[in-house]
């Protein structure tokens, strides 16, 4: 009877989400946004804190350490995921030392490239590429993050030799692609959606397995390399043993946000979707993505050096 007792009882204090990741980025406006409705379906305050450095090591290790009782959550994505290969020291296992919470949305990104680039569409890029191969940059936002495999998987798939320039963030990888510093990047649909309205870059695909809403002219990446998939997700995680009844009342209370319709007409405008779960299903999706991370980075030879 204690465990139902003290579900019950949970929260009696604040909330802490630790975001591994700087200001601004996908996964601190995700926290941002759920601490309010959480607020009030909780009863406590819900407090956002930016840990970021090494990858996201440093945050999600302060979270795999931190005491079992559901009062520390991790806001993750699939960087964790590619984490689990890409770096082979890190302190902690994520499906060992940390335990699945909730999943919150999934979003997909675009190719872009600088106007100075004579590519009007795909199949011309990676034409171009080959006839100038090691010419070419491509940014990311760091080492190990989704801009970062997706381009190298983009690079493998299409048989091109080009060079990855890490940006600490997206501002930095954003400011180079229209300054005409690089030649291509792939970035978040909505955030992109304006540069290219104005014609500071040229979109060219997609990541998603369908054309997106919001540039319904662009094609996929996959109508001319089949199979490609590239998104953005994220969850919530939390530190090993923390009780079943905590980590199913956290799930049930995120899931209850992700139902609402503000969530969703929130989520329309950044060009992502909910992602809702079970704990045990969201559990079951991270280890088959942790495998087919791996997959993609050893066949693409993918490193953080």
């Amino acid at each position: 009877m204690t465990g139902p007792a003290r579900a019950q009882a949970w929260p009696t204090r604040p909330v802490k989400i630790i975001v591994p990741f700087g200001l601004g980025g996908s996964a601190d406006v995700m926290a941002r946004y759920l601490a309010e409705p959480l607020r009030e379906i909780l009863g406590q305050p819900v407090i956002v804190e930016n840990r970021p450095g090494a990858g996201a090591v440093i945050g999600t290790d302060a979270v795999a350490k931190s005491e079992p009782d559901g009062y520390t959550l991790l806001m993750m994505s699939n960087t964790h995921t590619a984490n689990e290969t890409l770096l082979p020291n890190r302190p902690y296992q994520l499906l060992r030392d940390l335990v699945p919470v909730a999943s919150c949305n999934i979003a997909y990104n675009v190719l872009v490239v600088h106007p100075s680039v004579p590519a009007k569409s795909l199949a011309e890029l990676i034409a171009y590429a080959k006839a100038n191969p090691g010419k070419l940059n491509y940014a990311s936002s760091g080492p190990g993050t989704p801009y970062h495999i997706v381009g190298e998987i983009f690079r493998a798939m299409a048989g091109i030799e080009v060079q990855h320039v890490p940006f600490r963030g997206s501002d930095g990888a954003r400011n180079a692609i229209v300054a005409g510093q690089v030649q291509y990047m792939f970035d978040a649909i909505p955030t992109m959606r304006a540069q290219i309205n104005s014609s500071n870059v040229r979109g060219l695909a997609t990541t998603g397995p369908k054309r997106d809403v919001l540039l319904p002219d662009l094609p996929t990446v996959a109508e001319t390399l089949a199979g490609f998939d590239g998104p953005i997700w994220l969850g919530l995680m939390a530190a090993a043993k923390t009780p079943p009844e905590l980590v199913a009342r956290i799930n049930t209370a995120v899931n209850q946000v992700l139902a609402a319709s503000a969530t969703r007409e929130w989520m329309e405008k950044l060009g992502s979707q909910p992602m809702p779960m079970s704990a045990q299903d969201f559990a079951v999706f991270m280890a088959r993505d942790v495998e087919t991370q791996r997959k993609w980075i050893t066949e693409a030879k993918i490193s953080v050096n």
